[in-house]
């Protein structure tokens, strides 16, 4: 049974169903092979608190396994080697894969390209040369990449980064810092954006700019791996940028109008959030159902008691509309409509509602539920970032209002 009221067209269901099948074929075995590094974070990172060699290695041979199964690049733009599918390919695929995989997987985020770390619309955008270097790596999933825009003081208003690129004879020299940089501890390349025009930033008229730089270019620096929930690693990192050389054909986009990149990955951003944080929700609701149907207390199952049983319900109730919503929300962009309001809240409401529903699975689990092993706890974390990641709540809740107030009333 389903519980949407209306079908999938056939390309979306094909493409979903195939990338859980390549899951179950490629993925689960290597996580279930490999439990004890990736299960572990002293096995898990290094020293410098970036994934170990071995971690990485996998990484890449799910990214190039899934290349040659055709599902990594799969909505990627066919002018750079994708398969040209939608944000609703996008949405489905990603929900399928975390109702599947839960809080269990380090290895399920590279089944498909994410907009930030390989071919994305935003590849479109880079020079011809750019292009010919990085294009067969990325799209093979042999390469990663990632996207260096937040600073320390400049993360929901990306408009206040302090990185400066300076004219100079043979292209520009970029200075500055970038912060929450995920990939960037294991990334090849990176789009790192600079003001290029001050006078224009400050009137917040653009003079911004992207440039494609390889991490392994003299004055690019991860200066340290950032370290979340008390972990001993993590995969974002902080960048130090000092007297970077980069040349023309470095620059993405229009100069001066690098926030266009940087807007070709958001939808798709907000679209894998939103899906992502469905996906987990759903895992961790099923499992706090099964476990509420065995586990006993007082002389029943616990399933039996409304204090457990009715929170249920409510996040069933709440993950189902908040399916929906991105349902509609990547119908929607794929006819070509902005649907920036709706994307909002589909992206905002989602995340919220997976959070709650974790946090109950957790609670229903009792003790267990704070366990490792359960995997709940992975996911509470996952999803707890991802309340900030790709605009936070409040800021999504404030385009919001502003698009309704601006006359867009249609719900």
């Amino acid at each position: 049974m389903s519980a949407i009221g209306f079908d999938l067209p056939e390309d979306v269901r094909v493409a979903r169903e195939g990338v859980l099948g390549f899951v179950r074929r490629e993925v689960l075995p290597r996580q279930e092979k490999h439990h004890d590094l990736l299960s572990d974070g002293r096995r898990l990172y290094g020293e410098d608190g970036a994934y170990v060699p071995a971690a990485v290695e996998l990484i890449r041979e799910v990214r190039m396994a899934s290349a040659e199964a055709g599902f990594y690049a799969m909505c990627a733009p066919p002018a750079i080697g994708g398969g040209g599918l939608g944000h609703l390919a996008y949405y489905a695929a990603w929900e399928a894969i975390y109702h599947l995989c839960g809080g269990h997987s380090v290895l399920a985020p590279w089944v498909i390209s994410h907009w930030a770390f390989g071919p994305s619309p935003v590849l479109t955008q880079v020079s011809e040369r750019a292009q010919d270097e990085i294009l067969e790596g990325l799209v093979s999933g042999a390469k990663s990449m990632c996207f260096g825009l937040s600073e320390p003081g400049a993360g929901s208003d990306a408009t206040m980064i302090k990185t400066r690129a300076v004219k100079t004879n043979s292209g520009w020299r970029i200075t500055g810092r970038k912060l929450w940089t995920t990939n960037a501890p294991t990334a090849d390349w990176c789009i790192v954006f600079a003001v290029t025009d001050p006078d224009k930033a400050a009137r917040k008229q653009g003079g911004i700019s992207g440039f494609l730089v390889p991490t392994s270019a003299k004055g690019f620096t991860v200066e340290s791996v950032v370290k979340l929930f008390g972990h001993v690693g993590g995969h974002e990192g902080a960048i130090v940028l000092e007297d970077l050389e980069v040349e023309p054909w470095q620059l993405v986009g229009t100069l001066d109008d690098g926030f266009k990149v940087a807007l070709l990955g958001v939808s798709l951003g907000r679209v894998y959030n939103s899906a992502r944080s469905v996906g987990q929700g759903r895992w961790a609701l099923e499992k706090a159902l099964d476990y509420a149907k065995q586990r006993e207390a007082f002389g029943h199952k616990i399933s039996d008691y409304q204090g457990v049983s009715f929170p249920l319900a409510q996040s069933a109730t709440e993950l189902h509309a908040a399916h929906l919503l991105g349902l509609n929300a990547a119908t929607l962009l794929d006819r070509g409509e902005r649907a920036v309001k709706e994307l909002s809240m589909a992206k905002a409401y989602s995340v919220q509602v997976a959070l709650k529903a974790i946090d109950r699975a957790i609670q229903v689990h009792g003790g267990m539920g704070l366990t490792n092993e359960v995997g709940l706890a992975q996911a509470w974390q996952d999803v707890r970032i991802i309340n900030i990641a790709d605009g936070t709540n409040e800021i999504l809740a404030r385009t919001i209002a502003q698009r309704l107030l601006a006359g867009d009333t249609e719900i």
